[in-house]
């Protein structure tokens, strides 16, 4: 449904986007990452025709967004990160005007309208001045301008930026909603709510693409960091020594907490040293009172390979 191909993109002598290439497919709702400054805006800007590539190309359905760009926009909704809205307009008002521009007769707005307004909460605000909303309220009503002509394509820009605790759950779900007819690009900097939502991430940084895969993908690649963290009553100097002598084990730190020895287990990516452990301390006589494997997440990969990207540039 989206393809790029080593798009590019130059802001005088600053290059922001340089040569990446990624695709969506149908159905898919994909989370699109960077720090700050990243490539991110510039690279949705393109894809919804809002700027033109300095070279590459994109497509979105089969259409080139430089040369067949009416036809990408009927098939984008976008919601960019600050909703341009008018406030002196009523949110019906709004709505209707924008469903004109998207080429609705009447009938088909005025089902359109509710219809959106259902899903996006707000019914009870639909005749309200949009000056008078909250920014989270103004962000459902830049939502529901976006699915106003059901897109089959929504690039969605920091979609939850504004909203309350509940809002944010209640948009999470929104979207798992919205994935089952429309493909989605979903951007946003709350890496939980990408993990829970997406089912594949395209990181960026400097303008590059840097990594690309699902969640469980992302995550295994820095499994081998994950340590396992125990809580062992025993002598210190002896519970360091036994651990560090099980097989697998590259590493132990210890703290001693009220009596308690605290260790964090590094090893390598291929041993599983809790069993090993249990039955070191049941030999030992000792007491064990904890035992987990601390489990990598999408923000330990995220600021893992942000470091080490800049650490190379």
């Amino acid at each position: 449904m989206i393809e790029v191909k080593n798009l590019s993109k130059r802001y005088g002598a600053f290059l922001a986007v340089d040569r990446i290439s990624f695709d969506v497919q149908e159905g898919e709702i994909v989370g699109f990452l960077g720090p700050n400054g990243a490539g991110k805006t510039s690279t949705i800007r393109i894809l919804t025709c809002y700027h033109p590539a300095s070279s590459g190309s994109a497509r979105v359905g089969g259409y080139d967004v430089f040369n067949q760009s009416q036809d990408v926009r009927r098939l984008i909704g976008y919601l960019p990160e600050s909703t341009p809205l008018y406030p002196e307009m009523r949110v019906r008002e709004y709505l209707n005007f924008r469903g004109k521009l998207h080429g609705l007769d009447a009938g088909t707005r005025q089902g359109a309208i509710a219809r959106v307004a259902e899903r996006c909460w707000l019914k009870d605000f639909i005749d309200r001045p949009i000056g008078h909303l909250s920014k989270g309220m103004r962000q459902r009503v830049g939502l529901a301008d976006a699915l106003l002509h059901n897109p089959k394509v929504l690039v969605l820009d920091e979609p939850t930026i504004g909203l309350d605790p509940t809002q944010i759950r209640e948009t999470r779900n929104l979207i798992r909603e919205l994935g089952r007819d429309h493909t989605i690009l979903f951007s946003s900097h709350i890496l939980s709510e990408v993990e829970q939502v997406c089912s594949r991430i395209i990181i960026i940084a400097g303008g590059r693409l840097i990594a690309k895969g699902t969640p469980e993908e992302l995550r295994h690649q820095v499994s081998a960091d994950s340590r396992l963290i125990a809580e062992v009553q025993g002598p210190t100097g002896d519970v360091r020594l036994a651990v560090a002598e099980l097989a697998g084990v590259t590493g132990v730190e210890v703290a001693e907490t009220d009596g308690w020895c605290r260790l964090a287990i590094s090893s390598n990516g291929s041993a599983d040293v809790r069993a090993p452990l249990a039955q070191l301390v049941h030999q030992k006589g000792w007491h064990l009172r904890e035992l987990r494997r601390e489990t990598a997440t999408l923000e330990d990969y995220f600021v893992k390979i942000i470091a080490q990207q800049s650490s190379a540039a």
